[in-house]
């Protein structure tokens, strides 16, 4: 599920980065990492288990990252070919530094995911191995689970395979970056084809019925002990990029499927209420969708550089509610197999500096490839990973929850009684005096109550009642 994304610029010191900070205390977050976890990443990270990795360091990798982050999961290069494509994609080898039961992995089983704020993360490994030794940085040598997949001339996936390799990036590129070299036609091939690649997958996506969100991100900017609320809407070049990503997942949960062995990632088809309640949303923001749209189309044509757009795509992530993590064996799929958005099989596989189960899945996709059995140690903890991963991702959902209203409240501190312009995007089934407001300017949505039932879908005046960054709640009330 696309994760609403909050950067908060500047503003050190201030009492939002306070409230930050207490928030994970709140939560009961861990601040660092024990003693016998850091001595056991700092011995992985400089005698990782590299027996059996291929030399692949003649391919010249690179990544694409936002210009912040030293945590790489992937590195790729792309090849046109005869008759089609070729995808390398190098997902760092988390398991090369991870010894099954040690302290790391013990702690990895724990936090489960990074956890991530506006302000920084708490990661699920230490440093020294997710933003160093483990990490694809470029002109390091690092272990990988190398995919290697062949697309036709249609870009449809025609044989996919995984072996472990010594690999090298060669450059550390950010999304815009690579969207102004692709647009001024300067990006040498091997990234020039990410156009190619990304939009043929995406006509892909379209065929089989799948769909993406492009989810702006918002920042929050202090400004002389203020702040700012700025929309940044994703780049093409991002959309291109995720596409090498699903398509790297689909690709390992077919592999999977054939071995008979697997976890998938699933997301049930959403239930006709929630088709509705989106519906009632689109209209309050004035997003255009006859009836006769699919869903997946009005998506494909809204603009996240426009507030009521951006707000909308946000209100979208509410049909990817329900997605879990389903273990197979016996080669018996589960029911349901697909995950709805992606319209196919699909796991994930290319974050595991970030997330649990991915270090999973590439066990169990190199094991097939190869031909052999998967690790005692992958077939032993895969009967618990869906309950881990859900209490992971639960915990997640809330730092996302808490960060968001936490952020709207510093936003608004010291503008209660101030009046805003908004729509009713949303009320309770139940209480039809309880609802959610979006409003203008700033572009945030936030709870509203009322004596009376609430206008769904109507512009209406609204006054701010609390706006609380102690207490990380927002409201309003008709005007």
């Amino acid at each position: 599920m696309p994760r609403r994304q909050l950067h908060i610029t500047g503003a050190d010191g201030t009492p939002l980065r306070a409230a930050l900070r207490a928030l994970r205390t709140e939560l009961g977050l861990p601040a660092g990492f024990p003693p016998a976890v850091l001595a056991e990443a700092g011995d992985a990270a400089r005698t990782p288990d590299v027996s059996g990795h291929h030399d692949a360091t003649d391919l010249p990798f690179l990544t694409i990252d936002p210009p912040d982050s030293e945590d790489l999961d992937q590195a790729m290069h792309l090849e046109r070919r005869r008759h089609g494509f070729r995808v390398h994609y190098a997902i760092a080898d988390v398991a090369a530094f991870v010894r099954p039961g040690g302290a790391l992995d013990t702690e990895a089983h724990r936090r489960v995911t990074t956890l991530y704020f506006p302000d920084g993360k708490v990661p699920l490994h230490p440093p020294v191995l997710s933003e160093g030794a483990a990490s694809l940085l470029p002109g390091e040598t690092r272990p990988a689970a190398l995919w290697r997949i062949d697309l036709d001339t249609e870009g449809r996936a025609v044989t996919a395979e995984v072996r472990r390799a010594l690999v090298r990036s060669r450059a550390k590129l950010d999304p815009a970056g690579v969207q102004r070299q692709i647009d001024a036609g300067t990006a040498e091939e091997p990234l020039a084809l990410l156009r190619d690649i990304g939009l043929l997958r995406q006509q892909q996506e379209i065929a089989r019925g799948g769909i993406s969100l492009d989810v702006p991100q918002q920042e929050i900017v202090g400004r002389d002990g203020t702040y700012g609320l700025d929309y940044r809407a994703p780049v093409p070049a991002e959309g291109w990029n995720a596409q090498i990503s699903l398509l790297t997942g689909m690709a390992a949960a077919g592999i999977m499927r054939d071995s008979g062995t697997g976890i998938l990632r699933t997301l049930p088809v959403a239930p006709d209420g929630a088709v509705a309640r989106l519906r009632r949303s689109a209209e309050a923001l004035r997003v255009e969708w006859p009836h006769h749209v699919p869903y997946a189309e009005v998506v494909r044509s809204l603009d996240p550089a426009k507030g009521s757009h951006a707000a909308f795509l946000q209100e979208c992530t509410t049909l990817l509610r329900g997605a879990g993590y389903s273990v197979f064996d016996h080669g018996e799929l589960p029911t349901p197999a697909v995950h709805a958005a992606v319209a196919e099989l699909y796991t994930h596989c290319t974050a595991p500096l970030r997330r649990l189960v991915d270090r999973y899945t590439a066990e169990l996709c190199l094991a097939a490839t190869a031909g052999r059995q998967a690790p005692e140690w992958v077939v032993r903890a895969l009967p618990g990973l869906p309950k881990e991963m859900a209490e992971g991702t639960r915990r997640a959902n809330t730092v996302e929850r808490e960060c968001v209203d936490l952020v709207e409240a510093a936003l608004l501190a010291g503008e209660v009684g101030e009046v805003f312009d908004g729509f009713v995007i949303d009320v309770k089934d139940n209480e039809p005096a309880v609802g959610t407001v979006h409003i203008e300017d700033p572009a945030i949505v936030a709870r509203i109550e009322s004596g009376t039932p609430l206008p769904l879908g109507e512009r209406l005046r609204v006054r701010l009642t609390q706006a609380d960054p102690g207490s990380s709640k927002v409201l309003f009330a008709p005007a």
